[in-house]
């Protein structure tokens, strides 16, 4: 088996475990399954079906950066892939999270993160986001997180307010957050 097959196969060792949730990185193969929409990556990992749909956004996202970083075996791919989050109690998937690659040389590294429709406005994001602080915080790497949020998603604004993100700026757009772990 060649480096690339290897890579494509590995199944992350890492979950961060929260009190309601399981943050999950998903390997390249799941990342297929997760473009795919047809709840074949929930079937993998023993979920119930989730009707998540993804914005042509993302897909752009995940075909044109994450898919190729997963793959470099130069990168740390924690760094580069999704992260699903899985409610416990519905055993449902209900966002995703993802680094958006590795620490920079001030050791910050960006986050983004959204949660499906059916399961917003009950913190399972503010909760899933925590959970990513706690496992930055044990990476010798990760110095800062940064993000940045549409000036009009106070959703998301919320959810960085109350895991102690500071607003540093803004432009047009978007408002940009720092946490300094």
């Amino acid at each position: 088996m060649n480096a690339l097959t290897e890579k494509m196969n590995q199944v992350a060792p890492t979950v961060i475990e929260t009190e309601r949730l399981i943050l999950k990185p998903l390997s390249y193969l799941q990342l297929l399954k997760y473009i795919k929409a047809d709840n074949s990556l929930e079937t993998e990992l023993n979920l119930c079906e989730t009707s998540r749909t993804i914005s042509p956004e993302l897909k752009e996202a995940l075909e044109q950066t994450i898919l190729p970083n997963v793959a470099d075996a130069s990168k740390n791919y924690l760094y580069s892939t999704l992260w699903t989050v899985i409610s416990k109690a519905d055993n449902k998937m209900v966002g995703d999270l993802c680094f958006v690659g590795e620490p920079n040389s001030n050791g910050e590294v960006e986050i983004g993160y959204g949660t499906y429709d059916e399961f917003q406005r009950r913190g399972f994001m503010t909760e899933a986001v925590g959970g990513m602080i706690e496992w930055a915080k044990q990476q010798t790497e990760v110095k800062a997180m940064i993000a940045s949020t549409d000036k009009t998603n106070v959703a998301s604004d919320t959810i960085l307010q109350k895991n102690q993100f500071v607003k540093t700026g803004e432009s047009d757009e978007l408002y940009h957050w720092k946490l300094n772990l």
